[in-house]
């Protein structure tokens, strides 16, 4: 978007969508956050089809937020930083086109701030290996099942919320303390 005041969106994926959703629901400057699925072919598809890795889609989360409080290239950073951008198809134990590093761009604007962030974080030396995060434009998101929107908020007693989001969160806050929402 062109004026400052509005806000924008950027779908972001790098794993499960679980675990990036409350990441960036903390950020100062995000107003929201949704879980669902892009960058495939299937018209609507269910978590249970995109789990199944033959519809293209990969678990995303979009993220609406306010350029005049937090700007693209800081909301990357966070994402390159919670997931592994260098492996393809695959975040820790889960495996599949489903999981893997995508940057679903809106605007022509974002997808120069996008690949210019990678081209970055390439010669950083920060990371070991090639980022292999596809930097793609947005054809259509569809928002996942209820039950997996704030899955972390309303399950964190849960294995997997216990296992390997909460340590993401723990690292998280850590990390970028100055920029999460004061409660």
């Amino acid at each position: 978007m062109s004026e400052q005041n509005q806000n924008e969106v950027i779908t972001l994926g790098g794993g499960c969508f679980w675990c990036l959703e409350p990441i960036f629901a903390e950020l100062r400057g995000v107003t929201g956050v949704v879980v669902g699925y892009a960058g495939g072919s299937m018209k609507n598809p269910t978590y249970q089809q995109v789990c199944g890795g033959f519809t293209g889609h990969a678990e995303v989360v979009q993220v609406t937020f306010s350029p005049n409080v937090i700007q693209l290239d800081d909301l990357l950073e966070i994402f390159f930083h919670v997931h592994d951008p260098t492996t393809p198809n695959r975040q820790g134990a889960d495996v599949g086109p489903q999981y893997r590093s995508i940057i679903l761009y809106h605007t022509d604007f974002q997808k120069k701030i996008c690949e210019a962030k990678i081209r970055s974080l390439n010669t950083s030396g920060n990371f070991s290996k090639p980022i292999v995060t596809e930097v793609v434009p947005l054809d259509e998101f569809y928002i996942a099942e209820e039950h997996h929107q704030q899955y972390f908020q309303k399950n964190p007693w849960a294995g997997y919320c216990q296992v390997v989001i909460h340590p993401k969160i723990q690292k998280f806050h850590q990390l970028y303390e100055d920029k999460l929402k004061s409660d």
